[in-house]
């Protein structure tokens, strides 16, 4: 899973990447000082793998794993090559999913490109910049379906998808806004449009406001703004995010206690991709490794077993199966069996979220 850390400058971005990546990206209080995207690959927290690897005595852990890249901040303009603009949009394209940071505090010390704080003016500069990007694009291919057309009548309902297209852009609207069939949303993922992609809204607030962010009245401005695009809102503080990176596992929890604090913002910014991207993570367990994969929600058992190896798919044969609660009830994979929990499961079979699974195969 790819996420793009986007947003105007100075509202935290580097900052967050830096925390939720500890990869040490420049951060520094003036516009620009991202150019090329900085990329940092975060394991995903999942509590199941160390009990499995108890269990199993496993000698490794394979978490699955998300990347985030630190795209430059975006300005007025940039859809048409401001503040190298072009090339931050092109950056845009190659993610999944978008993660907005929007500034939601006030702080005389740090500089806003546009003088004052303002959450929905900010979003709207982003969002704007991403449409009139798509826009440009949507009318190339306009042109091209009317001349196709007259050779293929067939191309007319694509025609009119694009022609919908267009107009929901030109009114300001986001691709995310519009009601689209499932055929129409594969044709539209083939556009690779940037104002589709899915978009998580990270409401960067200050120490104080964390842990009482409904009354921040911006933080209720984002959350409004959301319920419009199906968006997710993760509420963060990136300087606390900073503090906590410097935390081994135990100290992180402490610290966490004492805050008051249930999870992360990583943990919720993780949790929230999965929800808005339909993810979830089936696991494989053995005496060389415990491992966690990352498949989409609705996957049959081939599918999930080409995530492994191809060859899993084109030869498999079923899936030996349990639940992870059903195994730690157990308390072992031999005794789950002697209580009928393990399932042989065809190729018609939904996997769940936390599945352990051992494929059999024939190539």
């Amino acid at each position: 899973m790819k996420l793009g850390i986007v947003g105007l400058p100075n509202v935290g971005k580097s900052t967050l990447f830096n925390a939720i990546t500890k990869a040490g990206a420049e951060s520094a209080n003036y516009p620009f000082c991202t150019i090329e995207p900085n990329v940092g690959v975060v394991s995903v927290p999942d509590k199941r793998l160390e009990v499995l690897r108890k269990m199993y005595d496993s000698k490794r852990v394979l978490p699955t794993a998300i990347e985030f890249y630190d795209i430059a901040g975006l300005v007025k303009g940039a859809s048409k090559g401001e503040g190298l603009g072009n090339k931050f949009l092109g950056n845009i394209r190659e993610v999944e999913s978008i993660v907005h940071v929007v500034r939601c505090f006030e702080d005389e010390n740090v500089v806003h490109v546009d003088g004052s704080v303002g959450p929905l003016r900010d979003i709207e500069t982003i969002n704007l910049e991403l449409i009139f990007s798509d826009l440009e694009l949507i009318d190339r291919r306009i042109q091209k379906a009317r001349k196709m057309l007259k050779g293929d009548k067939s191309l007319q309902k694509e025609l009119d998808l694009l022609e919908r297209i267009k107009e929901t852009l030109e009114e300001g609207k986001s691709i995310r806004a519009l009601d689209l069939t499932e055929d129409e949303e594969k044709m539209v993922q083939e556009y690779t449009l940037l104002s589709f992609k899915p978009i998580i809204y990270v409401a960067n607030v200050s120490e104080d406001d964390l842990l009482d962010s409904e009354a921040n009245k911006m933080v209720a401005e984002v959350r409004e703004h959301a319920k419009t695009e199906n968006a997710e809102v993760v509420v963060i503080c990136a300087k606390i995010e900073s503090e906590i990176s410097e935390l081994d596992d135990e100290e992180k929890e402490q610290f966490l206690s004492e805050l008051g604090l249930s999870e992360s913002g990583l943990d919720k910014l993780i949790h929230a991709g999965y929800r808005l991207l339909g993810l979830m993570s089936f696991l494989t367990a053995g005496p060389q490794e415990v491992r966690a994969w990352t498949i989409t929600v609705g996957s049959k058992a081939p599918q999930a077993a080409g995530k492994i190896h191809t060859d899993f798919e084109k030869g498999f044969i079923r899936a030996e199966t349990v639940s992870f609660d059903d195994l730690v009830t157990a308390g072992s994979m031999a005794a789950a069996k002697e209580k009928g929990l393990v399932r042989l499961e065809g190729k018609e079979y939904v996997v769940k979220d936390g599945d352990v699974i051992l494929f059999r195969f024939n190539v």
